[in-house]
C-alpha cells in the first residue's frame, strides 16, 4: 500500500485493510477514526506502554506514564534506565495505549527535551495529570520529593504512523504523519 502525502501537522487517515485483504475488518471509509480521536485516547490514557530497542536489536517493552504537550506525546524515565539507554543509541519506539474505545499503536522516535521552556510545560503537564511534580534547574529535570533529587529525561516522541483498532474488533484506521 503506498503512502499517502500528508499535510502540515494532521496526519492522512486511511483504512488499515482494503477488500483484496480478505479480513473481518471494516473496508467502509465510514469507519475511519479521526486523529482527534486517537489523540484523546492517548492524552486521556493513565498508563501507556513504550517499546525501545537495545544495542543488539531485541526489543524491550516497559510500562509508561505518557503526558500530551507542544502536540506530542511525552514520556519520564531516568538516563540511566534501560528505556532511556536504548532511546540514545536508537531513538525509534512505539507507544501502546488500550483505551474505552479504540486500542493505539504510535510508532515514532523520541527525543530528549533539552529546552527549558519546553520542559517547563511538560513538568507542569506531568504535575496536572499525575500530581508528579518535577524541579526544572539548569536544563534538566529532577524529582526534588525523593532522596537525592533524582535527574529524569522527558522524551517527546514524535509519530511518523498510527494505527487504530476499534474495541469492537472490526475497524481499523492508519494514519500518516508527515
Amino acid at each position: 500500500m503506498s503512502r499517502p502525502a500528508t499535510t502540515g501537522t494532521t496526519p492522512v487517515a486511511e483504512l488499515l485493510f482494503g477488500e483484496a485483504d480478505a479480513t473481518p475488518i471494516s473496508t467502509d471509509e465510514a469507519t475511519i477514526k479521526p486523529w482527534d480521536e486517537a489523540r484523546a485516547c492517548l492524552e486521556s490514557a493513565q498508563k501507556a506502554w513504550i517499546s525501545t530497542v537495545w544495542p543488539d536489536g531485541r526489543a524491550h517493552a516497559m510500562p509508561v506514564m505518557p503526558v500530551w504537550a507542544r502536540d506530542a506525546p511525552w514520556i519520564a524515565t531516568r538516563p540511566g534506565s534501560r528505556k532511556a539507554r536504548n532511546l540514545a543509541g536508537n531513538p525509534s519506539c512505539v507507544i501502546t495505549v488500550a483505551g474505552e474505545t479504540l486500542d493505539l499503536v504510535v510508532e515514532g522516535r523520541a527525543t530528549r527535551g533539552r529546552d527549558e521552556d519546553d520542559l517547563r510545560r511538560v513538568a507542569a503537564a506531568f504535575g496536572e495529570k499525575y500530581g508528579w511534580e518535577f524541579a526544572v534547574r539548569d536544563g534538566s529535570v529532577y524529582e526534588d520529593s525523593l532522596p537525592g533529587s533524582p535527574e529524569y529525561g522527558f522524551y517527546q516522541v514524535t509519530p511518523t504512523r498510527a494505527f487504530g483498532y476499534g474495541t469492537d474488533g472490526r475497524t481499523a484506521t492508519r494514519w500518516w504523519f508527515g
